[in-house]
């Protein structure tokens, strides 16, 4: 099909969208290591997970065989609401790069969440009403992974409790109330309504808080209250497969016009964007059907791939969740309060870690200035004011075709666009009035909390 005749949006069907989520780990020669017990050193049971997790979510968690999982009629309905979601073109930033590449992105900014989050949230949400449950617990960021649940939860009448990392609950208010819309409590974390907040807090006053704290604080308040269970909205292999959804999508609709990307471009935190977007492209890749350069894009304040250590670490800053093997900068690494938005979570999911560290993708870390360059780049040509988090990837996928026009390759880059920025200004305007700065952490810094690393393996 002639390249002319590819339109500004690709738009699926709603028979075409996936029927079932594609699990990376079923073609992984070297699976992720197993959840560890942090008391004793060994392979988490589903037993021992139930408490923690709901019941078929245990069970997805620990499936490292099975390469599709049918998504369940109760989920597709909902995912019509916002599902397909649109393949872009992007034409215009083309015309203003005057580049030979063609950039295409996924956008998952069309609903209420303002991002990809409610792929998972939704999913999470059905199994722990499916098992009985009266609610939840989580935390979240910078409010996308919070606002989701908080939505999903109001749809199944569940209980929604969230942990917000202090610094965005501060910086955020709007967002909070999104969540609050929905029917959610939320709490800045770290707080004094937990025994592990009040130590986090007792250790580092004043601290604006992390993922790492957040989760402990959720964690404590699932098992200590009957009927709940806590859930995540990253880093785990539940995660990435119900946001397989992204990358299915986005096979299907190039697909249909004979188009075959050459870079796939992710931003990274936990992984969950990730991992859902390259999905069916790293499962062509593992097979030895196909090729791509697959590219993670984190922020140079929380490097957890680039500058991490490749080893079992706790998932929070409490050390009270199991311990998994990932590229991590420390439970206790908290980054700076002056980052934006998410990708804030100290380590990388398992399923990731094992990739990049089989040389099956690359990564890369880019400061935020010219991360917000890049954002405001988009903006004027594209007309959607994009999420802190996307702006990693567009400030990747610039960078790629600008290699392009001065190399004449006229590469195909596809990269996910997370999400809306609306919620992000007090960011903007601090980039605005110059008084955003980029705040890299030193390789001392970083020495000093590898140290504390549990010695495990």
């Amino acid at each position: 099909m002639s390249e002319k005749k590819v339109p500004y949006k690709i738009y699926l069907t709603e028979e075409e969208m996936p029927k079932a989520w594609y699990n990376m780990r079923a073609d992984m020669k070297n699976k992720p290591a197993p959840l560890l017990n942090p008391g004793t050193g060994k392979p988490l049971t589903a037993e021992e997970l139930s408490p923690i997790f709901c019941e078929e979510l245990v069970a997805q968690e620990l499936d490292d065989t099975t390469p599709f999982i049918e998504i369940p009629e109760e989920i597709r309905d909902f995912y019509k609401m916002f599902r397909p979601s649109p393949l872009v073109r992007a034409y215009c930033l083309e015309e203003k790069l005057q580049t030979p590449a063609k950039i295409y992105y996924k956008f998952e900014g069309n609903n209420t969440s303002g991002s990809h989050k409610l792929n998972s949230a939704i999913a999470q949400a059905y199994y722990a009403k499916k098992q009985g449950l009266k609610g939840v617990t989580t935390e979240t960021g910078a409010g996308q992974w919070g606002t989701a649940l908080s939505m999903a939860c109001s749809y199944f009448d569940l209980d929604c409790k969230v942990f917000m990392v202090k610094v965005s609950y501060e910086q955020k208010p709007f967002r909070r109330e999104v969540m609050r819309t929905y029917g959610a409590s939320v709490v800045p974390s770290p707080s004094e309504t937990t025994e592990v907040g009040k130590k986090i807090l007792a250790e580092h006053p004043g601290t604006t808080g992390s993922l790492g704290c957040a989760i402990s604080e959720a964690v404590e308040v699932a098992t200590k209250n009957p009927g709940y269970r806590y859930v995540l909205g990253s880093v785990l292999n539940q995660v990435l497969l119900h946001q397989s959804v992204i990358g299915l999508e986005t096979k299907i609709a190039l697909d249909k016009y004979g188009i075959k990307p050459d870079v796939i471009i992710g931003c990274a935190g936990g992984g969950s964007n990730l991992g859902g977007l390259i999905a069916p492209f790293m499962g062509e890749k593992l097979r030895g059907e196909a090729d791509y350069q697959i590219i993670a894009i984190e922020p140079a304040s929380c490097p957890s791939f680039t500058r991490g250590k490749f080893a079992y670490d706790f998932c929070d800053t409490g050390m009270i969740c199991p311990l998994a093997k990932m590229y991590t900068l420390g439970s206790g690494f908290i980054p700076s309060s002056n980052h934006a938005g998410g990708l804030r979570f100290h380590g990388m999911s398992s399923t990731l870690s094992q990739l990049y560290h089989d040389g099956m993708m690359e990564a890369r870390s880019v400061e935020q200035t010219s991360v917000f360059e890049a954002a405001e780049q988009f903006a004027r040509v594209e007309g959607i004011l994009p999420a802190p988090e996307s702006s990693h990837a567009i400030r990747a996928a610039i960078d790629e075709a600008l290699k392009c026009k001065e190399t004449g390759e006229e590469k195909t880059i596809v990269f996910g666009l997370t999400g809306t920025g609306y919620f992000d200004l007090v960011a903007y305007e601090k980039y605005h009035d110059g008084q955003m700065t980029d705040e890299i952490p030193t390789d001392e810094q970083l020495q000093e909390s590898f140290a504390k690393l549990p010695k495990i393996g």
